[in-house]
């Protein structure tokens, strides 16, 4: 099976690619990235066709899909308070880059399983939450997911080709970045703690997450290219926990052993309060993943941030 990886560069995406190609079964990865959030040094060692482009560019889409089975669409301008600052750039990339994928997709009858976001939520406060749930985004980042998915969709009923839309819910782990000013909580928090820096929490701390470690992400994705998954409403990719900010900070105490500081500043524009899954359609598409606990998924990654401190270091 050959497999197309957008945004194979990036966190997830080079975790997946190391997810498919450490299994060893005579699959073909090609990774489509611009390096935009991506980084080409996350596929060192690893046995990929890499191709240099944007989503947006349709004549690169249409190159990299030659000969593709599967497409796994995870290239995208992720972020939430980035697309309050530039809001077009979102589009074009989100929006725009997920309609070339589908039209290239539909020239070589490719299966696509396509990223969207639990930020399409949004303003709905309803606790855990559905699948059939209504949605009310609050940033430009999520209007580009919830119009992606939609399209990514309407092309199961448009045109038959065979798809499957994922909400992420706060991806943690290794290779996560953490130096840049749109760093997720986690890596923020780790990286933060690591050089005895102030926590930064955005309002009280009491806003609540449900993290999803990538290795349980890429074993989900995995299933689905090999069993061709399709259906035709979201499927949230997590599992029903649920974490307090406050209660993160004092794990990431317990493990590393001391204890740290908190800056509370104003909440974010377009953050949501709570997020939760009620867990129930991915186990019953995908009952062969078992979802990695916070606390093991939280040591995996504080051990390769340490990694990366002792290599720092070394230099």
């Amino acid at each position: 099976m050959k497999v197309l990886i957008t945004g194979g560069a990036g966190f997830i995406g080079s975790n997946l690619v190391a997810h498919i190609t450490n299994l060893d079964e005579g699959h073909e990865v090609v990774v489509l990235d611009d390096f935009s959030t991506g980084r080409e040094s996350n596929l060192d060692g690893l046995p990929v066709e890499l191709i240099v482009g944007s989503v947006a560019d349709e004549q690169v889409v249409r190159q990299a899909v030659q000969g593709v089975d599967a497409i796994v669409h995870l290239g995208a301008l992720g972020s939430v308070p980035r697309s309050v600052k530039d809001p077009v750039a979102s589009h074009v990339a989100n929006l725009n880059g997920t309609l070339n994928i589908l039209e290239a997709a539909r020239e070589v009858a490719a299966y696509v399983v396509f990223a969207s976001s639990s930020s399409v939520y949004g303003a709905n406060t309803k606790l855990p939450k559905s699948e059939f749930d209504w949605t009310r985004p609050m940033s430009p980042y999520a209007v580009t997911k919830l119009g992606a998915e939609a399209y990514v969709l309407a092309y199961q009923y448009a045109y038959g080709l065979a798809t499957l839309a994922f909400r992420f819910f706060n991806v943690y782990g290794p290779k996560q970045p953490a130096d840049h000013d749109y760093a997720a909580v986690i890596p923020r928090f780790l990286s933060g703690a690591l050089h005895d820096q102030p926590l930064t929490v955005h309002g009280d701390g009491q806003q609540s997450r449900d993290f999803t470690y990538v290795e349980t992400v890429c074993s989900t994705l995995f299933a689905a290219i090999q069993r061709r998954v399709v259906s035709t409403d979201p499927v949230n990719l997590a599992f029903g926990t649920s974490t307090r900010l406050v209660d993160l900070v004092a794990l990431i105490e317990e493990k590393l052993g001391h204890s740290v500081t908190r800056d509370h500043v104003e909440p974010r524009v377009g953050d949501v309060r709570a997020s939760q899954s009620d867990g129930v359609r991915i186990r019953q598409l995908f009952p062969e993943v078992e979802p990695v606990a916070l606390q093991d998924g939280l040591t995996a990654t504080i051990a390769w941030f340490q990694g990366l401190e002792k290599v720092g270091r070394q230099r």
